[in-house]
């Protein structure tokens, strides 16, 4: 059973992936809107991995008896400058989510719930990916300096990324 501690930081958490999210769907908007398909195919698929995130955190909350409470998600930005600035955002969001689990596996350790901890290594671990994907899609957009056709030539390849949802066995066991 979750104390109640410990069930308050898991919902918080729900709502901060659900608004990732819902942050990595405006950017997929924007991208379309500026003919950036393959980047906003990448952003929608972020979305479709948060989405996965918050639902693993959901149904972790009802597996140990506690119970999950939803509340209002934020509205994310609309607008960004350039192919840069999204993804710039992304990694300086991605810092801040790791951040926020690194927090839970705080409460986890002080409530001494051994069993969040564990499920949450799986968090720990997703959040280096999550951190090195975006910053090296930074990186390589800074070396272009707004070049077109490097821009196009990275367009081309956000676009073949696609979603695989975690197997049972590569996301820790069950929720």
């Amino acid at each position: 059973m979750l104390s109640n501690k410990m069930q308050e930081a898991l919902n918080t958490q729900i709502n901060a992936e659900l608004y990732s999210a819902y942050f990595y769907l405006s950017m997929s908007a924007y991208y379309e809107s500026v003919n950036l398909p393959g980047f906003a195919n990448w952003m929608r698929v972020q979305y479709q991995e948060e989405t996965f995130h918050g639902l693993k955190l959901y149904d972790y909350v009802n597996s140990r008896g506690g119970r999950v409470t939803l509340t209002a998600i934020d509205g994310p930005p609309t607008e960004w400058g350039a192919a840069l600035a999204p993804f710039e955002d992304t990694y300086k969001h991605e810092q801040k989510v790791t951040g926020l689990i690194n927090n839970l596996v705080d409460v986890a350790i002080a409530e001494r719930d051994h069993a969040t901890n564990a499920m949450l290594q799986w968090f720990v671990t997703e959040q280096v990916e999550e951190e090195k994907n975006a910053s090296d899609i930074v990186s390589q957009i800074k070396l272009l300096k707004d070049a077109p056709n490097g821009i196009f030539m990275i367009d081309r390849e956000l676009a073949m990324r696609v979603y695989v949802p975690p197997t049972p066995a590569a996301q820790g066991g069950a929720p």
